[in-house]
């Protein structure tokens, strides 16, 4: 009989176990040293070991051979039953199915009684969010002062549906989605065991498709096991079964782009309209593109972050275009047009120079102001290293503060400055998320007195004319409009 690849490699013990090292950890500990809770939640994404972790906690309280401990013996009866999912004293209820008060109270007159085999009861309720009110509130007091013999296990997926009152009646633990590196030695291990050939740059496609979920992600490899039985798994195959775009594909649209080539890049969203190829699917793929090559620095973050930007802010515009073709225009023009900068397709007449400062406001009062002895040299002096220290702290403030300058320091407060044309990066700035990030560093390096405001410097402009696509798409069409 087949046993899917996620039953048969699911985790036996706690060394097993891919990722949550800090949760693995402290659960070992408590079996260890004998001081486990008697009621736990576990939430997380869908897949990361939540259940799996409630098993081997099962297992550690109630192996026969060593006691209560952190490494079960995984060979007496109640290792083996639980392993097989046939130990009496481990029950499992799928709340989504058994949600209703009479659920619960029937549950209730069962947990008095002692164990069969081992010695706890363990009951896992899985997804136990889905539980009505009712039956919450009907599980509230045994969650309190359960028996003895009794270790509830609760897991969700969407903790912010379940009641604060049963939360704080458990020991809780926020499980992650898994890291690239994580599930790719994870896959590698499986690979290895089935002796499967992968080649470079599969796994990482796996994961993307996976969001970060163990049991997706092996889904997904034994679907391409199964798919080339005694063959090697390719890049080419994978995409293919996948019905993900290639990434020749995509290396070529963003050549296309980097060259401004757009006629051709416009025959590209044809062919793939003509081709059955959706076209939604494939900007949502050459995002996820970009942002692999930002993380390998193959990519500049501005331009990465850029390309990114437009499709997000575009993409909800397929649902309502039945000819895909003219949003990807859409997207293709605002791209071109967001990173030609200075040489953007549009006639400007510029009027005489005029600076002109635009500052926001910090909250700062005049009486928070204090002389910190910090010049803006000093700040000029080590402002490469500011962005560095940021980009670490925050990977987008190294894309913010590519074009920002220290444009003077006064008491404690350091103006940093923009041109006209990344006014964007300065708004984003103002943001307390990306603010308080950039804050801290200079905090760390500067003076923790220091304070930050951001100003736009420039030259006042005029646009006569706007680019106008539609006027483009009608001239490259030969059309007109009905």
């Amino acid at each position: 009989m087949h046993i899917t690849l996620y039953r048969k490699y699911r985790p036996k013990n706690f060394e097993e176990m891919a990722g949550q090292k800090e949760i693995i950890k402290t659960l070992k500990s408590s079996l260890r040293n004998d001081k486990l809770s008697q009621a736990y939640l576990f939430t997380g994404p869908r897949g990361v070991g939540k259940t799996t972790t409630a098993r081997l906690i099962a297992k550690g309280v109630n192996c026969l051979e060593k006691g209560i401990t952190d490494e079960p013996c995984e060979k007496c009866q109640n290792c083996l039953a639980i392993n097989n999912g046939t130990f009496m004293d481990m029950v499992e209820i799928d709340a989504a199915s058994n949600r209703g008060i009479d659920e619960i109270r029937q549950l209730k007159e069962k947990i008095n009684y002692q164990p069969v085999e081992g010695r706890k009861k363990i009951y896992i309720i899985d997804e136990v969010h889905m539980l009505t009110k009712e039956a919450f509130n009907a599980l509230l007091k045994t969650l309190e002062e359960p028996p003895e013999h009794v270790i509830f296990i609760l897991a969700t997926t969407e903790a912010d549906k379940i009641l604060p009152t049963i939360i704080s009646r458990c020991q809780r633990y926020d499980f992650k989605s898994l890291t690239l590196n994580e599930l790719e030695n994870q896959l590698r291990y499986i690979c290895e065991k089935e002796d499967v050939k992968v080649e470079e740059g599969v796994l990482e496609i796996i994961y993307e498709n996976s969001g970060g979920s163990v049991r997706d992600a092996i889904s997904i490899l034994e679907r391409l096991i199964i798919t080339n039985l005694d063959e090697d798994l390719t890049l080419e195959k994978t995409e293919n079964i996948l019905g993900i775009t290639s990434t020749k594909q995509m290396e070529d649209f963003l050549e296309l782009l980097n060259n401004r080539e757009y006629n051709k890049l416009i025959k590209v969203l044809d062919d793939y309209w003509y081709n059955s190829v959706e076209v939604e699917g494939f900007f949502k793929d050459f995002a996820k593109f970009c942002k692999i090559k930002i993380t390998k620095n193959q990519l500049e973050i501005d331009k990465g972050i850029g390309i990114i930007n437009k499709i997000y802010t575009s993409i909800n515009k397929f649902k309502y275009e039945e000819d895909k073709r003219l949003v990807g225009y859409v997207i293709v023009d605002e791209i071109l047009n967001d990173r030609a900068g200075k040489e953007k397709i549009v006639e400007r007449i510029v009027e005489k120079p005029v600076e002109r400062i635009v500052e926001i406001s910090s909250g700062v009062k005049e009486q928070e102001r204090t002389d910190i002895g910090v010049s803006i040299e000093d700040i000029g002096r080590r402002w490469t290293e500011i962005v560095k220290n940021a980009k670490e702290e925050k990977i987008v403030l190294g894309a913010l503060l590519i074009n920002a300058k220290p444009y003077r320091m006064e008491d404690n407060i350091l103006y940093v400055s923009f041109d006209i044309e990344s006014n964007l990066h300065k708004e984003m700035m103002e943001n307390s998320m990306y603010n308080e990030a950039f804050t801290k560093v200079l905090k760390d390096m500067i003076n923790p007195n220091i304070v930050v405001k951001y100003v736009v410097l420039g030259n006042k402009k005029v646009e006569t004319k706007k680019d106008d696509l539609k006027e483009k798409v009608l001239s490259y069409f030969g059309g007109e409009i009905m």
